[in-house]
């Protein structure tokens, strides 16, 4: 993955090959990124902290082309392929009560699958996935990996009003 300063891949650049806990002293803000390859999230502050920005093999001139809020990734982390199964269990209560929905596959409305309007908490059994603040996987982005999420700020939200999610695959990075 390549940061760089200006955008239109402008300006000074910094290439990252591996995780990294803190961007700053590379670069000094972020307005286009090339990803040459693999799966990344980047995060908008230091340690992996903030909003998280899902980041696929491709161009994005802008901040606005990651669905950036602003022009600030300040870590990122790579996760390698995953080419397995698919399976997720979300509920409308923490720690996994409540009503519950198993998915396999993208959800692009959660209310018009799920019939509520928040997931309080999540297991995420296999694969890697991305929930999304908005239908039609716009908004913030939150990404999970496999393990339990027995409240909302366990995947860095602080409102449990997510709008969809999908499958983080390699068709889309």
């Amino acid at each position: 993955i390549i940061f760089y300063e200006g955008r239109n891949f402008q300006g000074r650049s910094y290439e990252c090959s591996s995780d990294c806990y803190d961007t700053y002293s590379h670069f000094n803000c972020c307005n286009s990124i090339r990803v040459m390859g693999g799966h990344w999230v980047g995060y908008e502050k230091p340690n992996y902290m903030g909003y998280q920005y899902v980041l696929g093999r491709g161009e994005y001139p802008d901040f606005h082309h990651w669905m950036g809020f602003n022009n600030c990734i300040r870590s990122c982390q790579m996760f390698p392929p995953y080419r397995g199964a698919y399976r997720m269990r979300i509920y409308n209560r923490p720690d996994m009560y409540g009503n519950m929905m198993e998915f396999t596959d993208d959800c692009p409305n959660v209310y018009d699958r799920f019939g509520h309007h928040g997931i309080y908490s999540s297991n995420c059994m296999e694969g890697f996935w991305t929930f999304y603040e908005h239908p039609n996987y716009r908004g913030r982005q939150y990404f999970l990996r496999p393990g339990e999420y027995r409240a909302c700020m366990d995947w860095g939200c602080m409102n449990p009003m997510i709008g969809s999610f999908r499958r983080m695959r390699s068709s889309l990075m």
